[in-house]
């Protein structure tokens, strides 16, 4: 047997990491960060323990990069949905609801999530945080920044400023709220993004939709949309 290409090696490492990150969000997520240990998420994720440590250097840095994958995919899915759209306020406010909706139904994650940030390590530098701050910064860019590098970072500390306070134990402030204070500071409409009391059509399929998180997780190469 011929041995394998450097493709198909590059492409089965890339298939475990993928795996390794479900693995994670979905554990955590039913279980728990204490209660999910290395070799459990190895085991979800149908690989050998070893190489949990060979791509991450901790259980902390991957769920890290695991929610900032989930946060990621999440944006994008809100920000692409039909009707398509290139109106800077609309795409800004999608982005808000997308991040606030996350703390909102992934409460678990997002808690476990912001007291990593607070650890040493702070910000894990991986592909997942880095296309999570594109889409932030092209987001702000079509809003009309006229200042990106300045006007991202202040978005980015008031969006997770709202996530930790919606999410504080025993007085979390109502995520209503919250979106109002940050759509009155972007002068946004209220009926822009998914309003709070907008409803929902096809509650059911939604909800399948909220317990697979597998379409974020894709093994298989996703198209190249820019």
């Amino acid at each position: 047997m011929s041995p394998r290409s450097a493709s198909v090696n590059e492409e089965l490492r890339r298939r475990s990491r993928e795996r390794l990150l479900q693995a994670a969000v979905e554990l955590v997520d039913e279980h728990g960060y204490d209660a999910t240990t290395l070799g459990a998420i190895a085991d979800r994720a149908g690989s050998a323990r070893g190489l949990v440590s060979y791509y991450f250097p901790g259980k902390r840095q991957l769920l890290q990069s695991a929610v900032h994958r989930l946060m990621h995919r999440t944006l994008e899915e809100e920000l692409e949905r039909e009707p398509r759209t290139d109106d800077g306020r609309e795409r800004l406010a999608r982005a808000i609801d997308a991040i606030l909706g996350l703390a909102r139904d992934r409460p678990v994650l997002m808690r476990q999530h912001m007291a990593g940030l607070l650890q040493a390590e702070g910000f894990v530098q991986c592909p997942e945080q880095r296309r999570l701050s594109e889409l932030l910064s092209d987001t702000v860019a079509r809003y009309g920044s006229q200042d990106v590098p300045a006007d991202y970072p202040m978005l980015r500390a008031l969006l997770m400023g709202a996530v930790f306070a919606a999410l504080v134990p025993g007085v979390p402030m109502p995520v209503p709220a919250l979106r109002a204070e940050l759509f009155e500071r972007y002068a946004l409409d209220w009926e822009l993004g998914v309003p709070p009391d907008a409803g929902t059509s096809g509650d059911r399929d939604a909800e399948a939709r909220h317990r697979d998180l597998s379409r974020f997780f894709a093994t298989e190469e996703r198209p190249d949309r820019s």
